[in-house]
């Protein structure tokens, strides 16, 4: 097996792949104050009860404070789990991945820092991943300095901080077809993930193996007190060969993030071109 088709088996098998950079929200307007919403249950075929629209309204709302970068956040999948934050004031942010752990027959562990205009990664590679033919040019344990011009557009190990959530929730709310308010800040209801192939959660493979379930995937949401999304959990059904899982998302310290660190000097090494091909 070769660096490249361990990549390629690895990222493909978990949902997080695109969740080391961030998502393109593409939504085109800004919501407006959030609404109050109410309890409300599906609306009839063809129309929306005004709770209905009300809840999925505040949803939307609920990401406005993402676009302005500075928060931390969570997310988690089956074998995967990334956390980290976003600091747009100082151009900056850290995502950390885990794929897999110490007992898993392959783990990968990813520890990315962007510094505008800088980045830089450290790899970690356990069970077989550790053993593959060409790992011991990745200079693994050290924090790689990456060439911007070798990772531009690269979902895997580039941060545009134009779009800043690793997550891509702003993408998932839109993609809402049906909410209902459950309690004091909490939704449940269903998303049409066909329409959210660009959120960093998801990934176009596991869209496609769902088939017409991607129309109507269930979710719950939490918003904090100030109205703003602070969990997001999405109940991916079996299809194919994955099994039924759950997507959670969480944000938290909204405007109170604090900046990404310089990895020290004495860490730091050039990325080899086997870095590159492994993710490319």
């Amino acid at each position: 097996m070769t660096i490249r088709r361990f990549s390629a088996a690895v990222f493909a098998a978990t949902l997080l792949t695109a969740g080391l950079a961030a998502c393109d929200s593409t939504g085109t307007g800004e919501a407006g104050a959030s609404a109050s919403p109410t309890v409300s249950g599906s609306a009839a075929p063809g129309s929306a009860s005004p709770g209905t629209a009300d809840a999925k309204q505040a949803l939307l709302n609920s990401t406005n404070e993402i676009r302005n970068g500075n928060f931390r956040f969570t997310m988690t999948g089956v074998g995967t789990t990334a956390e980290g934050q976003v600091h747009q004031p100082s151009q900056s942010a850290q995502i950390k991945l885990s794929i897999g752990d110490a007992s898993s027959d392959v783990s990968m562990k990813l520890d990315l820092v962007h510094l505008k205009p800088d980045s830089w990664v450290k790899l970690d590679l356990g069970g077989q991943a550790a053993k593959l033919p060409g790992v011991q040019g990745l200079n693994l344990g050290k924090y790689q300095h990456l060439d911007q011009s070798r990772i531009k557009g690269n979902r895997n190990l580039g941060f545009d901080f134009e779009k800043v959530d690793p997550a891509g929730s702003e993408v998932l709310t839109q993609g809402v077809t049906e909410v209902r308010q459950t309690g004091d800040g909490a939704y449940a209801g269903t998303i049409d993930v066909s329409k959210a192939a660009e959120a960093g959660s998801l990934n176009a493979e596991l869209i496609k193996a769902l088939g017409q379930q991607a129309q109507s995937v269930p979710f719950t949401a939490k918003l904090d007190p100030q109205g703003r999304l602070s969990e997001l959990v999405v109940q991916i059904p079996a299809a194919g060969q994955n099994k039924a899982q759950d997507i959670r998302i969480t944000y938290a310290d909204y405007g109170a993030a604090t900046a990404a660190q310089r990895p020290p000097a004495d860490q730091v090494v050039e990325a080899p071109s086997e870095l590159y091909n492994l993710f490319n």
